[in-house]
This record gives C-alpha cells, structure tokens and sequence, in this order.
C-alpha cells in the first residue's frame, strides 16, 4: 500500500501478534496496538476507536499488559496506515517489543517520582536500537513509581523507584541489589535487555534464563520488594479509575473518552480518566462492589475456536449471582490467554462445566464455590 510503513519479517516462532503481524483466530485477524506506560492520546483513542468500527468488530479489549486488541480486522493495510498516522506505530521494526509497563497513576495521584518521562525515553531508546528489534514479543519492561503497583506484574527488566531520584533494578521480577538514579534508568534497562537477547539462546523470557544466570547480569538477589494491589476502582486525587465491563469497551464509547480527553490504560483492564470522561460513559464501572468489578475473562467462544465455552456469557451470569468479591479469571482453554499475574480465582472451562481453582464444578455451581472460598 502506498505510504504505509515497511512490514517486517515475522521473527522466528513469535506468535506474540502485532498490528503488522496479526494473529488468525475463529473470528478473524487479532491486531494487538502496543502503547508504552498505557497512555493513549485523545485523537489515538478515537483513531483506535474509527478502526475497530470500520474495520473490526466494534469492540476494543483491553489486555493484561496495558494493552489493546480488535477482533476481526478486515484490512490489514488500512489499519497500518490509520494507526500510523495516530503516531501509535513510530517504528515498524520493533513494533511487538514496545511491552512497557508504567504505573498508572504517576504524576496524577501518590508514588514517590513521575515514571511517565521514563517510559517515553525507554520507547525512544529501545525504538532506536536496531539489535533489539528481534527482542521476544513476550519480553516485558516496566517502570514502577515506588508504590508497586507494576513491580510484582512479572517484568523481564524493571526499575523501581526507592526515593524520587534512585531506584532499584528487578530482573524477572527479584530484586538485584543494584540501585540507578532515575536519569540513568531507561539506559540501565536497554543495556540489561541488548544483553538478555545476545545471551538468550532460545529463550523467550528473563526466568528462562535461570535465577544463577540472571543474577549474574547485575549482582545479588535481595530480599523481594513488597508489591502493592492494583490501584481500587473509584476516585483518586481527582482522577478515576474506571473498569470497562469484562475489559471491553466499545467504539462509541471509546470516541466519547477521546473526545474529552487522553486515557492511561492499566494492566488490570482499567482505564485511568478525568471525572468528565467517566461520567460520560455510563457502563463504566467505577463502584468496586460492583458485580462485574474484578472479573475477566479471555475471547472465548464463538470467537477462539480453542475455547471450550462461551465464557464471557458464563462470567456475566456468574456475576449477576455474585463472586463473594473475588478476583475471577475466566479461561476457555488451557492457555489462559489473559490471566492476571496477581491473586485471583482461577476459572477453567472444561467440556462438562468448569475447572475452579482446580477442582471441578458444573456451571450452575460456580457461584456458590467461589462464594465459599472467599
């Protein structure tokens, strides 16, 4: 197509999709739109919302990693040249490796320095360095403002801020021992992940490495950094943390946000808006006793072929009875495609019923066993 960007060669035996290398489901193309630190543009938000409307399925899912995926893309080549023209594919090359975990709330409410500059000079640099083009889809960086919130999210590389101009070094989530001011830490983070891919060998994450091997990288693993629970649903020093419903909004709704503002998307398939934005989408969630409030779910059927049930209906229904206040992670398949890395039930569809944090259950059951484990 005339002045899209170049599309690079799939890399290996990464699955991991893309917007250029999208991933083939029952339901058609999977794009996945990588936004560093989460942070979408008001004009990038409606740009994403016009694709899902024209050229997907109308609907936006948000995923574990801060970022989201349209379903049943019809045309790979208008959608390149729509989100490149949003700025939300600044280099084709390394379009799948731009993973890049901030938390949320920095700079708008509590922790003890501002990440957001942090993620933008790490996209830059990891943008600008050729060798870490074929970095895994699956490598994970991420930048924790003190509170530790992303800390415990399962990061290849991550720094986490110790005072407002220091932090400390995790790889693949351990605690190195190794403390880098903060003007030093996108670099420490590059330099950490051009060594992981030239000594990887076949693997695809930090952990895979060996914890020997990984240490070995910077030092001695300390005792681990306590992590923090997701920022709660509600309001927060004048910001919203607000839950799409199963973590899908759809593209009206995602136009309406747009329109009045920028949106931080969370690893926890929330969105962090103004006051304005929230109350102008009325099927956002932002009570945390809400029925639905911390329950997820992978596609599912009809739309994954691998799944073995409906499962968001089934995450609906169950929620509509209640789920004690539990975390909840609906999977269709073994995959568990999406599964949060924090505490919470684990839901596995199996052909007769369900799975529930490994023992089974029908259907019909299911909320009053997870009631029970509360």
């Amino acid at each position: 197509m005339p002045g899209s960007p170049p599309v690079p060669d799939r890399v290996r035996a990464d699955a991991c999709p893309g917007v250029f290398a999208t991933h083939p489901a029952k339901d058609g193309l999977l794009a996945r739109v990588r936004l560093p630190g989460g942070a979408l543009t008001g004009a990038q938000a409606i740009a994403v919302a016009e694709c899902a409307e024209t050229l997907g399925d109308g609907a936006i899912h948000l995923t574990s990693r801060a970022n989201l995926q349209l379903r049943a893309v019809r045309d790979e080549g208008k959608l390149v040249a729509a989100l490149s023209g949003a700025g939300l594919l600044p280099k084709p090359s390394h379009e799948r490796v731009r993973n890049i975990l901030g938390s949320p709330l920095s700079g708008l409410s509590g922790g003890r320095t501002d990440i957001r500059p942090l993620v933008a000079e790490l996209d830059r640099k990891l943008c600008a360095t050729p060798e870490l083009a074929s970095l895994p889809g699956r490598f994970l960086f991420a930048f924790d403002d003190g509170r530790g919130d992303v800390a415990g999210e399962g990061a290849d590389v991550a720094w986490r801020a110790i005072t407002a101009d220091s932090g400390a070094v995790l790889l693949a989530g351990a605690d190195t021992g190794s403390r880098v001011p903060k003007g030093e830490a996108a670099a420490a983070l590059i330099a950490l992940a051009v060594t992981f891919q030239r000594i990887r060998g076949t693997a695809w994450r930090m952990r895979e490495l060996g914890a020997e091997k990984v240490m070995a990288l910077t030092g001695t693993a300390e005792p681990p950094l306590r992590a923090a629970a997701p920022p709660d649903i509600g309001e927060h020093d004048g910001v919203v943390v607000a839950a799409p419903v199963l973590g899908t909004v759809s593209s009206a709704e995602l136009r309406v946000l747009g329109r009045r503002g920028a949106v931080v998307v969370t690893p926890w398939r929330t969105l962090v808006l103004s006051p304005e934005q929230a109350g102008a989408v009325p099927g956002l969630l932002t009570d945390p006793s809400a029925p639905l409030a911390g329950v997820s779910a992978c596609a599912g059927s009809p739309g994954c072929a691998r799944s073995l049930a409906d499962v968001r209906a089934d995450a609906r229904s169950l929620s509509e009875r209640g789920t004690g206040g539990r975390r909840v992670h609906f999977s269709g398949c073994e995959r568990r495609c999406g599964r949060p890395s924090g505490d919470h039930a684990d839901v596995l569809a199996e052909r007769e019923g369900y799975r529930a944090d490994g023992t089974w259950v029908a259907t019909s059951d299911l909320a009053v066993t997870l009631r029970g484990r509360q």
